[in-house]
């Protein structure tokens, strides 16, 4: 499986490479992460839960920083093991370029492999799983610095974006007659819930 995407991260460059190698910032950035733990030089020992497709697991694993060219990337090499569910392992090329003086392109491409359980499942559903995860990793990392979600992919934030909209009119709307306000912030809300499906 290779996975390549691009991702415009809302700081500069030197501030997402410090975020990209604070463990704090990534265990709550990777969905189901339970503990990242440096296990010697630029490695780290990693618990999490996951789900790809009918298959749900607990991995324990580790990953290991090579080719470290800071603050411009580094490759991610990863195993982990997930008893009767298989196992994966592979490589991840991150890669950070200025995209003006308060934002950054993060680019990466991901090639892994999958065995037992999850390589019978068939390649479609680990490849579904592989960008929903990464999906959401983005999501909270634009969200963990501080300019809400990432900007790209730019289709999932519009749901998010209706909703911030509407929580700011119905604070601004406070203190105002409510009838009619109260109703047009209903339909706000209404029209916020049915843009995110």
């Amino acid at each position: 499986m290779e996975l390549t995407e691009s991702h415009t991260l809302p700081v500069p460059q030197q501030r997402a490479w410090e975020a990209l190698n604070d463990t704090a910032i990534l265990k709550a950035c990777i969905p189901g992460c339970e503990s990242i733990e440096a296990d010697g030089k630029n490695a780290y020992a990693v618990a999490l839960t996951a789900s790809v497709g009918p298959v749900k697991a607990r991995f324990k694993g580790r990953m290991q920083l090579a080719d470290i060219d800071a603050p411009n990337s580094y490759t991610i090499v990863f195993e982990g093991q997930g008893g009767a569910a298989g196992f994966g392992k592979g490589d991840a090329h991150v890669k950070l370029e200025p995209a003006g003086d308060e934002s950054t392109t993060l680019t990466y491409t991901a090639n892994a492999q999958v065995g037992g359980k999850l390589a019978q499942i068939g390649s479609r559903l680990v490849d579904g799983a592989a960008r929903k995860i990464a999906a959401e990793f983005f999501k909270r990392f634009g969200e963990q610095l501080g300019g809400g979600a990432a900007q790209e992919p730019a289709q999932e934030d519009a749901g998010a974006a209706n909703a911030e909209a509407d929580t700011q009119a119905a604070s601004e709307g406070e203190g105002e007659g409510e009838g009619a306000e109260d109703q047009q912030k209903r339909k706000r809300s209404w029209t916020a819930w049915i843009s995110k499906f």
